[in-house]
């Protein structure tokens, strides 16, 4: 599998196609958006410079994975001659059923689909294409180009042959890619989310402020990151939609979203991404902030 087309060019999207990039592979970056596409191209270039600087590539590798990439703005015409498709689309179940019946009808009869969801189930993705065992989740980390975990999730159908070759690949990508079955959250985030809610949860009654809880399970369970803060990372309306693919899948009130956090995204607070969620972010600082409405009064 030396052709990768990737769908979408967000956060994770042009993570996915720097990876991939880098280790030679040809890619097709998607997005309906020029100027989204010419971001992901800066953000690429802009991230393989700090590579260089850090001397964790050459120059050379620099030239050679940038020019490994080409863009479009088509399903139809980027993911001609792919053998694998790596969809990468915001968590929305409906646009992802959209972009992989697109993908069925456009993408050679060999190649392999797979989905970078955090959540949503890969036998329903799976069930709107005609080749289902050929359908597999890659749930890779971000930042993509740091971390080294990949999920694989086999769907209901999804066949060995397939699930071993995304085994490899990932390896191949220098990634250590876990094999997990097709359920709510697989293991990441049927983990995480509940932990994230809880402290959320913890600030909505009173318990402790944002830098507290952040600080107690960055000290006590040596967390590189605080859960709050990690929410904001994350992004607050992507930790909501998990939350409820975990809830509805479940039946399970334990996994019912803290009321603080619907505001919050309700309001337009989601985190990094917007600028405010528990921390407040401006441009150009590094300094962590408590968001106004969290500070002691």
């Amino acid at each position: 599998m030396k052709n990768i087309a990737v769908i979408g060019s967000g956060t994770m999207g042009n993570g996915i196609a720097h990876v991939f990039a880098q280790h030679g592979y040809t890619v097709s970056l998607i997005d309906v958006s020029e100027d989204a596409l010419k971001k992901a191209l800066f953000t690429i270039d802009k991230n393989l410079t700090r590579q260089v600087e850090k001397e964790t590539i050459t120059a050379e590798v620099k030239a050679k994975a940038l020019a490994n990439i080409t863009t479009h703005t088509a399903i139809k015409d980027g993911v001609a001659g792919a053998t694998l498709v790596v969809e990468a689309a915001t968590e929305n179940v409906e646009l992802k059923l959209n972009i992989f019946r697109e993908l069925d009808a456009h993408a050679a009869p060999d190649a392999i689909l797979a989905s970078n969801t955090s959540s949503i189930s890969i036998t329903r993705i799976a069930s709107v294409t005609k080749r289902p065992g050929q359908v597999i989740g890659m749930h890779f980390m971000n930042p993509v180009p740091l971390m080294k975990l990949v999920e694989v999730i086999r769907g209901y159908n999804t066949t060995d042959v397939v699930t071993n070759a995304v085994m490899e690949l990932s390896r191949a990508l220098g990634k250590v890619p876990v094999e997990v079955n097709d359920y709510p959250g697989f293991v990441a985030n049927r983990i995480l989310m509940p932990m994230i809610n809880e402290a959320v949860y913890t600030l909505y009654e009173g318990v402790a402020g944002v830098e507290e809880i952040d600080t107690v399970m960055k000290l006590g369970m040596a967390h590189p990151m605080g859960p709050l803060q990690l929410a904001d990372f994350i992004g607050l309306d992507v930790c909501l939609a998990i939350l409820n693919v975990l809830f509805q899948g479940f039946g399970n009130p334990k996994y019912a979203p803290c009321p603080l956090l619907v505001n919050m995204v309700q309001a337009g607070h989601r985190g990094v991404k917007s600028g405010n969620g528990f921390y407040a972010y401006a441009a150009g600082s590094k300094t962590l902030v408590v968001a106004d409405q969290f500070k002691k009064r």
